[in-house]
């Protein structure tokens, strides 16, 4: 089904939208190994390694969204290969982290020619810009930042900081700076350029994908995020912390006047001064501490009184409720509020001797509320911030190389990885085609992350739902659990198509 799906996508199609997929197709410059992400022109710079212009947009047609496309080449192969088991070992660990404000790290793969070998690996791609270019913007309409803005980005940039340096082994960012953290329309903050730190320390960059006058500035214009222990010795998760510091006093005073290309201390302290919020000031000043050892860890700090705003309680609650299976329909909480009776009370605290203490849900606003449970669902509120226990890097195969790809590369679609997102919404459409003999499927599904799939295919008549659902779960567009649910839909489906009541 999934070679009549591909297929079924593109006949019948105007002459116009023929000539404009042509075009898309000659601006691919390469393909992935699997096929699934295309290399595109335009090159893109997130958060990637500073020096090295080897970032490109690319297609993620599996998903139907961007992705960014980056290389790392090495024109001596025996160098390469000096550091192969190095390079995989690195790339496994990158390929586990998973945590909603760090850009995901999605595949890698290695290129090896006769004389020199490539390393090239997929990241998210977060569009509306870094945290450095949202300041910019902002200063020229305001002098200082949203006080509940900034608490809600330094919690975010903490939340993800906290499990890089929970992991095991611990991943040190290196290089956090408003050049590497990014924001996404809803208000979700993404670190991006996480892998900088592995590179610089482990792999020997290759001279000639430097370009040293863009190195000296970049330095300079960012050389206050570092502490004063960087490169002077082994540096640990204290290196993050200041880092993290000069970004919330960045953010909170939008820009830290500079005395050319440099921030001097100086500059620093009169950023620092300029905070009216005592808690504010104190929070600053704790991260920018100069001894390692002084400032707090990621985990500590998101329970400072400056951010902690939300209850843990409040925060379970919710993501509990957002995680009930009718609940995730995107309308379903304003029916629901609806229904409610203003003065009917939600929670009372016996008191002895005297009258309870009683809440009633007028006194809770419906918009806080669903505002608040909106921004949980985006993961501005992750659960992870409050767990003890240390998440564990789980063990997964090494990739194959270009030439094993090669090697196994088959004209078939191939399975992809397993799909685990529960399908909230169904829809199809059902048309005959000319012959009489096929029927044509359209399929519209809807996953618990909103992500929407629209697919079709011609069925011939010795095809059962059944065998339709299990080759939705085997090329990795539905979850097993969803496998019998797609059946009976889709058994229903045709039923009503074969015989339509008069």
């Amino acid at each position: 089904m999934a070679l009549h799906m591909a297929s079924a996508q593109t006949e019948n199609k105007p002459e116009k939208e023929k000539e404009e997929e042509s075009e898309d197709e000659s601006e691919v410059l390469e393909e992935s190994p699997c096929g699934r992400w295309h290399k595109r022109k335009e090159q893109v710079n997130q958060g990637n390694m500073p020096g090295i212009e080897s970032t490109f947009l690319a297609m993620d047609t599996e998903e139907g969204v961007e992705v960014v496309w980056n290389e790392l080449l090495f024109t001596d192969k025996r160098i390469f290969k000096s550091h192969e088991d190095k390079i995989r070992t690195m790339f496994q660990n990158l390929m586990v982290v998973d945590h909603p404000n760090v850009v995901k790290f999605h595949k890698y793969w290695l290129d090896v020619k006769e004389t020199s070998a490539r390393v090239v690996f997929i990241t998210e791609y977060v569009s509306s810009g870094s945290l450095r270019q949202f300041l910019k913007k902002t200063k020229k309409n305001r002098k200082t930042m949203n006080a509940k803005a900034w608490k809600r980005w330094c919690t975010q940039i903490l939340s993800a900081l906290s499990y890089l340096h929970s992991c095991d082994p611990v991943i040190i960012h290196g290089n956090l700076t408003n050049d590497t953290i990014f924001i996404q329309h809803n208000g979700l903050i993404k670190i991006g350029s996480v892998w900088h730190r592995v590179f610089a320390n482990e792999l020997p960059v290759p001279d000639e994908l430097r370009t040293p006058v863009k190195c000296f500035r970049e330095e300079q214009r960012t050389k206050h995020f570092f502490p004063p222990e960087y490169d002077s010795c082994e540096d640990g998760t204290a290196v993050d912390i200041y880092s993290f510091g000069m970004c919330a006093l960045e953010m909170a005073v939008l820009e830290i006047q500079a005395n050319g290309e440099r921030v001097t201390e100086e500059n620093i302290s009169k950023a620092i001064n300029s905070l009216e919020d005592a808690n504010m000031k104190e929070f600053v000043l704790q991260c920018l501490s100069a001894a390692p050892e002084q400032r707090p860890s990621a985990h500590n700090l998101l329970f400072h009184r400056v951010l902690f705003e939300v209850h843990s309680l409040k925060l379970l609650s919710a993501h509990c409720f957002l995680n009930t299976p009718y609940i995730m329909q995107d309308n379903l909480l304003e029916e629901k509020t609806k229904l409610i009776d203003p003065q009917a009370v939600m929670a009372a605290i016996p008191r002895k001797g005297q009258s309870p203490v009683l809440w009633r849900y007028s006194q809770v606003s419906s918009i806080e509320l669903d505002k608040f449970l909106e921004d949980v669902r985006n993961g501005i509120y992750p659960l992870m911030n409050f767990a003890v226990s240390r998440p564990h890097v789980l063990p997964r195969t090494l990739s194959q190389s270009q030439e094993d790809l090669q090697a196994t590369k088959t004209p078939t679609p191939e399975p992809v990885e397993v799909e685990t997102r529960k399908v909230i919404q169904m829809h199809c459409s059902l048309e005959r085609r000319d012959d009489k003999a096929r029927i044509h499927l359209t399929l519209y599904i809807k996953l618990e992350d909103k992500l929407h799939r629209h697919l079709s295919c011609d069925l011939l008549p010795n095809e059962s739902s059944q065998t339709l659902a299990s080759e939705l779960v085997h090329y990795g567009f539905i979850s097993e659990d969803d496998c019998q649910k797609m059946a009976t839909f889709l058994e229903d489906a045709l039923h009503k198509h074969r015989y339509p009541l008069n």
